[in-house]
């Protein structure tokens, strides 16, 4: 008789822990000091779900590394928008079915972020501390906004050294493509040298020319890269990953430009909380870093600086072209830029909001 009623005490207690699944209840955050202590719980785990918006080739080396060197626990990846991740996880938090566990953020996605962000202690998960950003992000890549030309249609004299000589009336008419959310003036309002009123002034002076405007900025290096637009703006990873497999596309020598600063953060609510804690300082860590590095992801420094410059392809390109870089510092910035951005996009016609 003891020996059943202990079973079906044991049952009663797998139903409830059945029934608090279902209803969606996070799962309890570790109480880990150290990575050693992470990873264990993390193996638990089994797995990490990460969405990040980047192909999952770009990313695979970086998981390749993270699984060997940690056994026992997989990545799921999904390639999605940073602002599609932001939308999701909002509506999952607030029904209390978070499905993901890593999450990427960067300019206007950093402050709605914030607050969906787990409180982490990243420096006992030995992450490098100017990689720690407002707390709760971790920087483990940059992506530095450029200006790129297609060099099968242009002659090296021809191509703009300026954000002045972008205002060449030869690029009337379509030649310039233009990613319609106006991210690429960012530079402007962190530049004191720029301004962010020179830059909405700038931005209408652009719209004159009436540029081939895109929803993003993919569609706009795709133009560049097809001939379609001799000049667009672009991301430096796209221009380097097509450039290695031969696209006729190159980073014109305009600056300075803004570096974009990409977050990982550990959703509030993770169903997989350690490993997704241990996955993101792995990312942070040399080791991590180096994988990514080979897929020109990794991170720069704040502002201009070409001392890695044979090391790393992405500075390398940017003091190769003579472009001067900044980085956001603190959160305040981001705060600024979400002003900044739809008055950009009313300066060039757009107010894609």
């Amino acid at each position: 008789m003891k020996r059943f009623r202990r079973r079906l005490c044991m049952a009663s207690v797998m139903a409830v822990a059945v029934v608090l699944t279902a209803c969606g209840g996070p799962p309890p955050v570790p109480d880990t000091k150290n990575l050693d202590e992470l990873y264990q719980a993390a193996k638990a785990e089994g797995e990490v779900v990460w969405f990040a918006p980047k192909p999952e080739a770009q990313m695979k080396p970086a998981i390749d590394a993270f699984e060997k060197k940690f056994p026992g626990i997989e990545v799921r990846y999904t390639n999605k928008k940073a602002p599609d991740l932001v939308t999701q996880l909002n509506v999952e938090q607030a029904a209390d079915r978070v499905t993901f566990d890593v999450s990427n953020a960067g300019g206007l996605t950093v402050l709605p972020s914030q607050s969906m962000a787990a409180k982490v202690d990243w420096a006992s998960y030995e992450v490098p501390s100017d990689q720690i950003f407002a707390d709760d992000f971790v920087y483990v890549w940059a992506v530095p906004k450029v200006w790129a030309y297609n060099t099968d249609a242009l002659v090296p004299n021809d191509v703009p050294a300026s954000w002045d000589d972008l205002l060449d009336p030869r690029w009337n008419g379509g030649k310039l493509s233009v990613e319609s959310r106006g991210s690429f003036m960012t530079v402007w309002a962190q530049d004191p040298t720029l301004g962010a009123d020179a830059g909405l002034d700038y931005a209408s002076r652009l719209a004159e020319l009436n540029p081939h405007y895109t929803e993003n900025t993919t569609q706009a290096h795709t133009l560049v890269v097809s001939g379609q637009t001799p000049v667009g703006t672009d991301l430096i990873n796209l221009v380097l990953a097509d450039e290695s497999k031969g696209a006729p596309v190159a980073v014109a020598p305009v600056g300075p430009t803004n570096a974009n600063k990409s977050y990982l953060f550990v959703a509030d609510g993770a169903p997989h909380p350690a490993a997704g804690r241990l996955l993101t300082a792995f990312l942070a860590s040399e080791e991590g870093q180096s994988a990514l590095v080979g897929t020109y992801n990794s991170v720069i420094p704040t502002n201009t600086d070409c001392t890695d410059a044979a090391t790393n392809r992405v500075i390398g390109a940017l003091c190769d072209a003579g472009v001067e870089w900044f980085s956001e510092t603190d959160i305040a910035q981001y705060e600024q830029f979400s002003d900044f951005f739809p008055e950009v996009e009313e300066a060039l016609g757009t107010n894609v909001n």
